[in-house]
């Protein structure tokens, strides 16, 4: 490494600090001033960030406040391809159990801890630096590299891939999006998420026949459900057997008194799905397995509804040759393990992408596992080194797409 290479990251590191200081947290998902910040980075390190802000009634319908996303484009020589590269700017809520502070961007031990580091405001800070360093040095590059920066992923991705894409603000002809250092990753679960209502009648304790309990009821959809939880899990995806389809009874709420028998009690289940199954199909399944765990009985009812559906990523023509330029830059800086392209058992803003039948696949600086790093947990965190490499990766990938070999176009 030389001074410079130095330099670059001693600022890409201030950037991502930056970033880190500015809750971004969703919910509640107001990320108007997270945006301003960005924005204001990315113009003092020579960028120009488009501004495109969601209008209000898709926001509330989506159960955020404000979103904006911010598109970043370089052109370098006349022609080639369009690369984009994804990654969000909103977090999941810092929580408790924190040996320092969440938004405090703090360095220890060849770390850099607080929430986002991982997911994923450092791939945001490789991305740009990535393109920073390709516009240092532009000779023989032809092609364009934008820069996403998306404000709803926590919530879907709805109002930041989709929406940018949905209203022609882009039509890249390959994405990159937010991963992990030391793999590549084509595929990966979907999710579907459900709340289950179950209504019966209230009563005193002292006289509960005259009630249709509802926790009891709900006892009978739980068994059946933890019963297929079982059931599915013996399944593998054909893409990387580390996939497989899960279920977990996320939160349970009911009752209104010790003394009263249960007239309603809410389920919310979360549903992963491998890429060959559909989230139609296992929604009907799920929704025929839920009615036939109860007992028809008069005052008892069931409603069951979505709260969100995330289809799997799945390959899309000309991804196994975007996924091999990866790999192979991987292969240069990560020489142990032996990098593999993987699936994923987590959902992201990549499907969006793919969806539209652009090859995508994901990588990032993120580490070999979630657990590795306190993903969604206390003490997130990123090692300076991974993200260090991953931005060198990232940026020979782009040199290697924006150079004119045959064999990295789709």
């Amino acid at each position: 490494m030389t001074a410079a290479d130095d330099a670059r990251f001693s600022r890409q590191l201030e950037f991502l600090r930056h970033l880190i200081r500015v809750p971004s947290e969703n919910p509640p998902g107001d990320m108007t001033a997270f945006a301003e910040a960005a924005a204001t980075a990315l113009q003092e390190l020579g960028l120009d960030p488009e501004w495109h802000p969601v209008p209000e009634p898709f926001v509330r319908q989506a159960g955020m406040r404000s979103v904006v996303n911010l598109i970043v484009r370089r052109r370098f020589g006349d022609s080639g391809p369009v690369v984009a590269l994804n990654a969000h700017g909103d977090v999941i809520p810092a929580g408790e159990g924190w040996s320092v502070d969440p938004f405090g961007a703090e360095e220890a031990g060849g770390a850099l801890y607080g929430r986002g580091t991982v997911f994923c405001k450092s791939d945001i800070s490789a991305y740009v630096f990535a393109l920073l360093a390709l516009i240092e040095a532009p000779e023989a590059l032809n092609g364009t590299v934008e820069l996403h920066i998306t404000c709803d992923e926590e919530a879907g991705g709805t109002l930041g891939p989709r929406w940018l894409l949905g209203q022609d603000l882009t039509k890249p002809d390959l994405v990159i999006a937010s991963g992990f250092s030391r793999s590549v990753t084509t595929a990966h679960n979907g999710c579907l998420q459900v709340e289950v209502v179950v209504r019966g009648r209230a009563a005193h304790a002292a006289a509960p026949h005259g009630g249709v309990d509802a926790l009891e009821a709900a006892t009978g959809i739980l068994r059946a459900l933890y019963d297929e939880r079982d059931r599915i899990a013996q399944r593998r995806s054909t893409i990387d057997a580390d996939m497989m389809p899960l279920l977990t009874v996320g939160t349970i709420q009911g009752g209104v008194n010790t003394n009263v028998v249960p007239d309603r009690v809410v389920l919310r289940i979360d549903r992963r799905l491998i890429p060959e199954e559909t989230g139609e199909a296992v929604e009907a399944e799920l929704f025929a397995l839920i009615e036939s765990a109860i007992t028809p009985r008069e005052g008892l009812e069931i409603e069951c509804r979505r709260l969100l559906l995330a289809e799997p990523l799945r390959p899309v023509a000309g991804a196994d040759r975007l996924a091999d330029v990866v790999q192979a830059e991987i292969r240069a800086r990560f020489p142990q393990p032996q990098p593999r392209i993987t699936g994923s058992p987590l959902f992201s803003d990549a499907r969006h992408y793919a969806d539209a039948g652009i090859p995508t696949v994901l990588y990032g600086s993120g580490p070999d596992s979630l657990e590795a790093a306190n993903a969604y947990a206390a003490d997130e965190h990123v090692q300076l080194s991974d993200l260090r490499a991953a931005t060198d990766v990232i940026t020979a990938t782009l040199r290697q797409l924006l150079g004119g070999d045959p064999a990295t176009q789709s």
